[in-house]
């Protein structure tokens, strides 16, 4: 199987062997997320998780930014034009379709490859992706507070638990704009590189995870997620249960064999 073309010209999607590029691509908004890329964006990731051809997902920017944030303008346009037809009916949010919701909870590992300028949203999604690789000039912008508004996609739930209370409170309280140093320093990126670098090494982190059990590293994966709320003794116990499983696996008498033979294994996924 291979991932279908995007539906929207605004995500632009790439398979390379094992790994899923999937490019935001609104260039001339820094890649503000519109409605039809949100909900793109949503079902691609729901279609990689599935979809065993895939097993590493990076997502990028195109252009001269990552992701600027929400498209809060175009929005207002359209509430003020009357274009969004009649007000719908009071509801409780429905976040199942929120690709940030989806990343948590899908198990293929996801690199951000940031491009440029992580604002609001943009910087949500950065912070809930796997691994962060930063170009040398972009930045990581929290100006929720000079919007009036809050991390509304789980920032403020992510942001403490990766760098501590102390500086995510200085980040979100001050509204700070973050550089690629500064966000190093912080721990809040994996790596920084030159602008013309940071894709070809995206792709080789990705292809060195893709070279790895699938299976395995996805169920590390989902026990690391659930372990944000389990006790040790709960985790350990759950690690077990997984452990048993996966040496039953093909994959796992193949690790053997390549180990015994001094060459690289060859994982199915089986």
């Amino acid at each position: 199987m291979t991932i279908s073309a995007s539906r929207t010209e605004e995500l632009l999607v790439e398979q390379d062997g094992y790994v899923l590029t999937l490019t935001l691509n609104r260039p001339d908004t820094l890649n503000a997320i519109s409605t039809p890329m949100l909900g793109e964006l949503t079902e691609k990731l729901k279609e990689a998780n599935r979809d065993s051809s895939v097993r590493v997902i990076i997502l990028t920017g195109a252009g001269r930014g990552f992701c600027s944030g929400l498209d809060l303008k175009a929005s207002r346009e359209r509430r003020e034009s009357g274009s969004d037809g009649e007000k719908p009916p009071q509801q409780l949010f429905d976040l199942y379709g929120n690709p940030i919701t989806v990343m948590w909870n899908i198990d293929k590992p996801v690199i951000a490859a940031i491009n440029g300028p992580a604002a609001g949203y943009g910087m949500d999604m950065t912070l809930i992706a796997d691994i962060r690789l930063m170009a040398d000039n972009a930045k990581l912008a929290a100006l929720m507070v000079k919007r009036n508004v809050v991390p509304e996609s789980g920032g403020t739930w992510l942001l403490p638990r990766l760098i501590g209370w102390g500086k995510a409170a200085e980040i979100f309280y001050r509204g700070r704009v973050l550089n690629a140093q500064e966000s190093l320093d912080m721990g809040l990126v994996n790596a920084v590189l030159p602008q013309d670098e940071l894709l070809a090494t995206a792709k080789q982190w990705a292809e060195d995870i893709a070279a790895n059990a699938p299976m395995a590293v996805q169920t590390t994966k989902r026990m690391m997620r659930m372990g944000m709320d389990e006790t040790f003794d709960t985790a350990v116990e759950h690690l077990m249960m997984h452990f048993r499983g996966l040496t039953q696996m093909e994959d796992f008498r193949e690790s053997l064999r390549a180990f015994g033979e001094k060459r690289e294994p060859k994982f199915t996924g089986r």
